[in-house]
């Protein structure tokens, strides 16, 4: 079989009706809300205040900026693609339909980095956290041989997402409500907090090296709080349960992408105004900043916030990549266990606890600096594929039907390839060592699998 046969979309849409056992519950206010669930954790609690602190200061509000661009030039291409072939695969799916088998397999096998190595992330940032709010109550946990809170938070997402999609958005609905209504409190209350002197300068000199404040420090703090975007695009993994996709895609990808850019633009500018930037290198910058602020009862309140934030990116990120396996299964490209759906609950249950399994051992053992920079630029080099994707199908199949059409192709694309490398460029050589690394693994298990069916299909025919 050619290594670059794309998989005609007639074909995905029509196994996509007919094989298709997820249930469709799914509106655009749940999609909003499912892309706030996985946007608003680790990244805006704990990577603001170091950002601001080592490299960009209170000019982090304009790295934000900086950084949504990028997110959301590839937000068209991902809203182009999600309403044209409205499955559950999402990057998978479109680099198959315009790249080829093999593409298919990198990006499938890169989503990896964003969805359980992300979730893995998050889950021991859930932990760190959890210690924090017991210690102010009085309460130390023992300490493990390993990280026993990440694993089982891991497990508890993973139950609650094998126990039904409408289920796991009414729980992740909840905490979506609870984090932003908590954030906004703190936005308003600790407003009148601020002190003028730590926003000036807006943006520090640079101190002589590239990266270190100034212009550049923009550059690298967005480099940096990526993170905190991570898990937008999972709204696209949903189609498949989504009752009206193409409409309402569009509206779950970018109105995620605008609340939470809103709040994290204001969230930085408080945090930078109560404590001066050069303060903010901690562990838990925000209750640093609570400090500053004296309402004790507002930090208890914020830490459950970060908890329930956190928990509601754990449970968005499984999700994600088990509708990306589940695809993959139905494509045979992953063992067929990936895709069988519960007879009952219709979801791919045996998918999510074999992730449940995986996703746990990374929890216990891996430290969250390497399994960061790591989700970072696997979701960056998806983003990048998906880009280059568009401008492929436009040229390869111009009359097909797109309820939403990215305008300027090729203009607005490759401004998103341009904007997401350099971001991969910021994240700096070792990151790039270990994202050649797994895909190296990703291609030794392609090709083993290949020759191994084709060892099986001479043998049937002898």
């Amino acid at each position: 079989m050619d290594l670059f046969a794309t998989k005609p979309i007639d074909r995905i849409l029509a196994e996509s009706v007919e094989h298709n056992a997820l249930r469709r519950t799914l509106g655009p206010g749940a999609l909003i809300a499912l892309g706030v669930g996985a946007i608003v954790g680790a990244g805006i609690f704990t990577l603001a205040g170091v950002a601001a602190a080592t490299v960009a200061g209170p000019a982090l509000v304009v790295s934000f900026v900086f950084t949504a661009l990028g997110c959301a030039l590839a937000g068209l291409c991902y809203s182009e693609f999600a309403t044209m072939i409205p499955v559950a695969g999402s990057a998978y799916t479109y680099a198959y339909a315009t790249l080829g088998e093999l593409w298919a397999w990198i990006i499938g096998w890169d989503l990896i980095l964003e969805y359980s190595v992300g979730a893995a992330t998050v889950s021991i940032s859930w932990s760190q956290t959890l210690a924090v709010l017991l210690a102010s109550l009085g309460v130390h946990l023992p300490v493990f041989a390993v990280n026993v809170p990440a694993v089982a938070i891991v497990v508890a997402a993973s139950l609650i997402l094998v126990r039904g999609i409408r289920e796991s958005a009414v729980v992740n609905n909840i905490i979506v409500v609870l984090k932003v209504a908590v954030i906004l409190v703190f936005i308003a209350v600790g407003w009148s907090f601020m002190s003028p002197a730590n926003h000036t300068p807006l943006i520090p000199p640079n101190e002589g090296q590239f990266g270190r404040f100034g212009w550049s420090g923009i550059l690298s703090g967005a480099g940096v709080i990526f993170f905190a975007y991570i898990g937008f695009d999972a709204v696209s993994t949903a189609a498949q349960e989504t009752r009206n996709p193409k409409r309402d895609l569009p509206i779950g990808i970018f109105g995620s992408l605008i609340l939470c850019t809103v709040l994290f633009i204001l969230y930085t500018w408080v945090l930078t105004g109560v404590v001066n930037y050069r303060e903010l290198n901690v562990a838990a910058p925000l209750s640093l900043a609570l400090e500053h602020i004296p309402h004790p009862a507002l930090s208890i309140a914020m830490n459950l916030a970060v908890l329930a934030g956190l928990t509601s990116v754990i449970l968005v990120m499984l999700l994600g990549q088990s509708r990306v396996f589940y695809s993959m299964a139905k494509d045979a490209l992953l063992p067929r266990v990936f895709g069988e759906v519960h007879p009952k609950f219709r979801t791919p249950w045996r998918c999510n606890l074999l992730l449940m399994v995986f996703v746990s051992a990374f929890s216990a053992f891996a430290p969250i600096g390497v399994v960061g920079s790591m989700t970072s630029i696997g979701t960056l080099f998806a983003f990048v594929v998906v880009s280059v994707g568009v401008i492929v199908m436009r040229r390869t199949n111009p009359h097909a039907v797109r309820p939403f059409r990215t305008p300027w192709v090729p203009f607005l694309p490759a401004l998103g390839i341009v904007v997401n490398v350099t971001l991969m460029l910021g994240l700096g050589i070792l990151n790039w060592a270990r994202l050649i690394g797994w895909l190296a693994i990703g291609f030794a298990i392609y090709f083993g699998r290949r020759a191994r069916t084709a060892t099986d299909s001479l043998w049937q025919q002898k």
